[in-house]
Order: structure tokens, then C-alpha cells, then sequence
């Protein structure tokens, strides 16, 4: 006859006065298997049996034990680290990935549900693998790419190795889209953006090995562009240039965006200087008119204003 277990919610648990033998998970990193995982009791009939971490869940489900529920965790982590091996040769931490597993493990502890009749670690193996494989679609890209792109690059990858060999050539775009259910469109950013998973240096040489004394990328990219401090300018004055007829904006261009002076101008469209200056004279008093004065904004506006 086993003594009934009165303890309350908030008693600390016993480990020692728990019957039966510890079950344990392997972890690849120990010679043994020495790290207990989940004792069950054992020697008795099914009904009166009762696994170490069904009574840990019940605790904490049950009466907000939150011991419990770190021991559970502690428990399980040789689990964790079990399922994150299998992803560590993928360019990531191995530490990162038993954080991120870990993650998963303490969701499936905090979403167990005690009516289902499933052991924690069949329901905590898929929480802790999909929480890594959410780590790398969401974390493990250089840059963000929408999920559904990813998931559609990962699909994209497998119909690839299912149809080369099928078809004996690389697939067409159209192929691929109808393999996918996907429509050509989708299929091309997808395999656009499968490249932002890999990021390169901009201190790399393009044609030699990193280190080299060669250019690096950071050299063939483009200098700044002298149209946009204009750009501004141009869009101001745009309505008033509207006004203005092809003769009187050609001059205006070449005193003030090509910088000639007023004989040149002059000899270029072969009328006198002085003739330049009262286009040039009446030009600006047109764009007065339709934009205001540039140097007294307020002024602008008040008159337009009245």
C-alpha cells in the first residue's frame, strides 16, 4: 500500500520519495547516459502508474507550480540539445540553437494539454524542431525576405531535384510555377531573393580571394550624383519654366544651370548681350509671377494669397 500523497500546491517536491527509475534521454555530447530525463513509477498497474513528468505537468497546470515547471525544463534540455545537433552544421551556433529549442521546449510545456493522453516529449519534439526551422527562415537570411517567398524558395529546391533528373535539363520557369502551384511571377522572385540568405563583404574582391590587395566591391559602387542637389531646383521651378517660351528657357538653362556668361550666351544663340539681359530680365519676372519670390517665401504666399 503506497502512503497517499497529501502535500499541497505550494510543498516542495520530493524526488527521492517518487518510486521507479529514471528514464533517460542520450545526449550525443555524454560518454553515459547520465542526465535523468522524466522518472516513471513503475511496478504497479497502468491506472496507479504515474510518469514523473505527468505529475510535474499536473503541478504546474493544475496548481501554478512553478518549480515544476522548471524542472520539466531542466529535464528536458538533453532533448533540446539532442534535436539542435542535427541543425548545427548549418552555419549557426550550436548555443543559439539550443536557446532557440529551448524556446520551443517551453511553449509545449505551457500548451500541454493533460486530457490528451500524450507524453510530453511526443508533443515537445515537433514544438522544439519547428521553433529551430522558424529560427533559420526567420533569422538565418542576410536579409528579410517575406515568409511566404522562403517557404516558396524551400518548395522551389525540392521540385528542382525532383524534375532535373526527370526531365534531364534544368527546368523552365514554367514548369517550375506549375510544379509549385505557383504562378511564373512568384517563381522568379523567389529564386531572386534565395540570394539574400548569403551576404558578401563589401571589402571582398570580386575576381580574387578575400585578403588580397585587389579592388574590393566597395569600389565599383556609384558615386553620388550631382542631378539630385538640382533635383529640388527643378521641381520648384518647373510651373514657371511652363510659362516661359523655348528661346527664353534655353537662355535661363545657360546662365544659370550651365553657368555661361551673358556674352557667351549671346554668341551662342547669335543675338546681342544686351538683348541677352532683357530675356534674361523679363524671363525672371515671368517666374516671379507664377511661383513668387524665392528669397521671401512669406512674401510668395501672402501675395498668393490676396
Amino acid at each position: 500500500m503506497t502512503p497517499r500523497d497529501d502535500r499541497g500546491p505550494s510543498d516542495p517536491l520530493d524526488l527521492g520519495s517518487l518510486p521507479g527509475q529514471p528514464r533517460r534521454f542520450r545526449d550525443e555530447d555524454d560518454d553515459e547516459e547520465t542526465t535523468p530525463v522524466a522518472p516513471a513509477f513503475t511496478g504497479r498497474g497502468r491506472d496507479e502508474s504515474e510518469k514523473l513528468d505527468q505529475y510535474l505537468l499536473r503541478r504546474y497546470h493544475l496548481h501554478g507550480d512553478r518549480k515544476a515547471r522548471e524542472q520539466l525544463i531542466t529535464m528536458y534540455l538533453p532533448l533540446v540539445r539532442s534535436l539542435a545537433r542535427r541543425y548545427a552544421s548549418r552555419g549557426e551556433h550550436f548555443d543559439d540553437l539550443v536557446q532557440v529549442g529551448a524556446i520551443g521546449l517551453i511553449k509545449a510545456i505551457d500548451r500541454f494539454d493533460l486530457t490528451r493522453g500524450v507524453e510530453l516529449t511526443t508533443y515537445a519534439t515537433p514544438n522544439i524542431v519547428g521553433e529551430i526551422k522558424r529560427y533559420f527562415r526567420d533569422k538565418g537570411w542576410s536579409v528579410r525576405v517575406p515568409r511566404g517567398l522562403q517557404e516558396l524558395n524551400i518548395r522551389l529546391n525540392k521540385v528542382i531535384d525532383e524534375l532535373v533528373p526527370k526531365l534531364q535539363r534544368s527546368p523552365t520557369i514554367n514548369e517550375l510555377a506549375e510544379a509549385a502551384s505557383a504562378t511564373p511571377e512568384e517563381v522568379l522572385e523567389a529564386l531572386e531573393t534565395s540570394q539574400a540568405y548569403n551576404s558578401i563583404s563589401l571589402q571582398a574582391s570580386p575576381n580574387s580571394e578575400s585578403g588580397d590587395e585587389d579592388a574590393g566591391l566597395i569600389d565599383y559602387l556609384g558615386g553620388p550624383e550631382a542631378a539630385y542637389e538640382t533635383m529640388e531646383d527643378r521641381t520648384t521651378l518647373a510651373p514657371g519654366f511652363a510659362k516661359l517660351d523655348k528661346r527664353e528657357r534655353y537662355i535661363l538653362h545657360l546662365r544659370f544651370f550651365e553657368g555661361l556668361t551673358q556674352s557667351q550666351i549671346a554668341e551662342r544663340v547669335g543675338i546681342s548681350q544686351m538683348h541677352v539681359s532683357r530675356l534674361i530680365r523679363r524671363s525672371l519676372e515671368k517666374l516671379r509671377e507664377e511661383i513668387g519670390d524665392l528669397d521671401r517665401p512669406e512674401v510668395s504666399r501672402a501675395s498668393g494669397e490676396k
